[in-house]
């Protein structure tokens, strides 16, 4: 399993042409959705939401807000990884009433992390959760890129788009969200010659440091 793996991330590359003729299936589209739900996030908290976008006549419009890329108009789907714009104590208690159902764990238990990060996030800037926001969503991406490698589905992720007006065209503002991301998913075109290059890394040795 471990060399399979490996041999998957290989596969995987930054697709830079999509076959229009080819589809996810809603399988592979749920997929993608629980994945995105179970990626780890700071506390647990998941200050985040996936818009996900088949709508072909969506996907051209978004072309001029995504620095022309045409991926965004080829593929199957696109992906637009948003984050919450208000953590309030509304939204940590809630968090903590889900545990408390989910886990069957007394409140008491879970008031002293539950005040703690209420009194935590009450003093940071709007400036400083949407950092820790945006962090969130690149750990989801390569979460999901790791998922799309496994399932032989193709992706491109993307940073190059203009997230102001992402978020007025799609409505994002107005639902207390601001995207930080985006990745087209589909197939890759037989003739994206990018597919058969070489990947090139800096190579294990240059990038893990072991201490023994």
């Amino acid at each position: 399993m471990a060399s399979e793996i490996i041999e998957k991330l290989q596969w995987r590359y930054a697709t830079k042409s999509f076959d229009t003729s080819k589809k996810l299936s809603e399988e592979k589209i749920q997929i993608i959705k629980e994945a995105f739900n179970l990626t780890a996030t700071s506390y647990g908290l998941q200050p985040l939401k996936l818009v996900v976008i088949s709508n072909q006549d969506l996907k051209e419009q978004l072309v001029s807000l995504t620095m022309q890329q045409k991926q965004v108009a080829e593929a199957s789907h696109v992906l637009v990884f948003c984050t919450e714009t208000a953590v309030t104590s509304t939204y940590i208690k809630e968090y903590f009433d889900a545990v408390e159902k989910a886990r069957d764990t007394p409140r008491a238990v879970l008031s002293p992390f539950e005040t703690f990060l209420i009194d935590s996030f009450s003093g940071k800037s709007q400036e400083e959760i949407n950092e820790w926001a945006a962090r969130q969503a690149y750990l989801a991406m390569g979460n999901l890129l790791t998922v799309c490698a496994l399932e032989e589905i193709d992706a491109c992720p993307m940073e190059g788009f203009e997230a102001k007006k992402y978020d007025t065209f799609l409505n994002l503002t107005a639902q207390g969200l601001q995207s930080v991301l985006v990745m087209a998913i589909g197939y890759r075109s037989q003739d994206d010659f990018f597919s058969s290059m070489k990947k090139v890394r800096r190579g294990v040795e240059k990038v893990v440091l072991e201490m023994k």
